[in-house]
């Protein structure tokens, strides 16, 4: 696995390359077939070096990438809660691969079918799915011919549409650290998104055309 390092406003001695790639070696164990572990290190202000450095962490493949980021008082600090949170990503991978062996899989398409009662997911309001359809959501930046004041800014992006099975959606959504992750669910063709609920319990929401 290779270890690379990179520095952005701030140095990399040689002491911290050598913590680092210690580090590296029991994410290496727990993943023998990962290809890279790339470390970010950033200084939040230069003017303000007591605010502390951001660490950013990515391990590449094969599989999904798993991130993880923090900011600390230096680098060691913020270094060593990013490397906590990928471990703790790495041990979720790992428990559900181990839970989900011997089970049987319920589909997007039966579970919708039965209105998720199987799974325990309440499908979202039929309102709220037809103005995410219909782009009525105010979206900020849009010309208006009226100019209303609002507290609630939307950003926008777009991203490459992934194909997935909704429990490798899942997978993706715990590797990266969020709380939802927007698919195509591969049985159906639907636009979907799995978020997630207290506990190991997640939801799906999908859109449905009428």
């Amino acid at each position: 696995m290779d270890v690379n390092i990179r520095g952005k406003n701030v140095g990399i001695t040689d002491r911290f390359e050598s913590y680092v790639e210690t580090k590296s070696e029991k994410v290496e164990g727990l993943l023998p077939r990962a290809q890279a572990f790339e470390v970010k290190v950033s200084r939040q202000t230069d003017r303000s070096p007591k605010n502390g450095d951001l660490v950013e962490i990515t391990l590449v493949g094969p599989g999904p990438v798993i991130r993880a980021e923090s900011a600390g008082a230096d680098k060691y600090t913020a270094f060593d809660m990013a490397y906590g949170r990928i471990l703790e990503r790495i041990r979720r991978m790992k428990d559900r691969r181990h839970d989900r062996r011997g089970r049987g899989r319920t589909s997007l398409a039966d579970a919708a079918s039965n209105d998720f009662a199987s799974v325990d997911i309440t499908p979202a309001p039929l309102e709220v799915l037809e103005s995410v359809a219909t782009g009525s959501i105010p979206v900020s930046g849009q010309e208006s011919t009226e100019e209303q004041y609002s507290p609630v800014v939307i950003r926008t992006k777009e991203f490459p549409a992934e194909r997935l099975a909704v429990e490798d959606a899942v997978d993706q959504m715990e590797l990266v650290g969020h709380d939802f992750f927007l698919f195509v669910e591969h049985e159906t063709g639907k636009p979907s998104v799995v978020y997630r609920r207290k506990g190991w319990n997640y939801g799906v929401i999908s859109l449905v055309e009428e």
